[in-house]
């Protein structure tokens, strides 16, 4: 059974600050975007560990009978559960048409989104592509917040846990049906999910985490190349949202005409 604590890093008796910054700090360095593709398994592990003790009820669930505690013991179904049917504790295996139930969803959505990628071009001469030159190229791009650094939120706040889905994330509706009554989830439309508000937002990016602005990115040009091809700057873009991992920024290479030399 795989111990969440132990996956996160943190004491059994850690906060829930304690478990964001920890997961914080994992997933930016494990992202497969950062890590590549052999980081994807530890990844989805540690993410699959920050859901379930970032929620408060998946979390108290986990600590008194592991994960088989999350999973209704073993019964197979993760779906939409019934009351007063008769038929004993019975999940609904047409939870999928219902989009999921009390017990069965993911957590609170996160923030955290990778930054996207950009494309820039770089001019270069013909002497510079035969031998290869280190150059800078001048980008504009989201930058974190330098105010809230990529928090979203003003200097000292925290975001409240959201009132309406105490936190979960997703709100739940009873309805009768033919069977009794059934329980279904939804995304709560008050905090769209994240379980969380941000009622403070920085005032130096209006809550964005993110300001738009240009830097300086040196570029090392190999020799030989051509017009055309394309050099990846990984994490030289887009900052991501919340904290997460930059994206890619593509530089495309132009090699300008020599006026007396041609290239065969």
């Amino acid at each position: 059974m795989a111990d969440y604590y132990k996956i996160l890093g943190v004491p059994r008796d850690a906060t829930e600050a304690d478990i964001k910054k920890a997961y914080r700090k994992l997933a930016r360095k494990l992202h497969p975007d950062v890590a590549g593709p052999e980081g994807a398994d530890k990844f989805k592990e540690v993410t699959a560990a920050y859901e379930v003790l970032s929620n408060k009820e998946k979390r108290q669930m986990y600590d008194l009978g592991g994960e088989d505690a999350l999973h209704g013991g073993g019964s197979g179904f993760g779906g939409t559960r019934f009351s007063g049917t008769g038929f004993g504790g019975f999940e609904d295996i047409f939870s999928s048409f219902f989009g999921g139930a009390a017990g069965s969803g993911r957590g609170p959505a996160s923030r955290v989104r990778r930054g996207g990628d950009l494309v820039a071009r770089m001019q270069i001469s013909l002497k510079e592509a035969v031998f290869g030159v280190d150059k800078a190229i001048r980008v504009d791009t989201a930058m974190e917040c330098p105010q809230c650094h990529g928090t979203m939120m003003a200097p000292n706040t925290e975001p409240v846990t959201c009132t309406e889905c105490h936190g979960s994330g997703t709100v739940q509706r009873t309805t009768n049906s033919l069977f009794g009554q059934m329980v279904t989830s939804t995304t709560c439309p008050s905090c769209q999910g994240y379980g969380t508000k941000i009622v403070t937002p920085c005032a130096e990016c209006s809550g964005e985490g993110r300001i738009r602005g240009t830097k300086q990115v040196p570029v090392s040009v190999p020799a030989g190349v051509e017009s055309g091809m394309r050099l990846r700057m990984p994490g030289e873009a887009d900052a991501g949202v919340a904290g997460g991992p930059s994206g890619d920024l593509y530089i495309e290479v132009v090699v300008a005409q020599d006026p007396v030399f041609r290239r065969v």
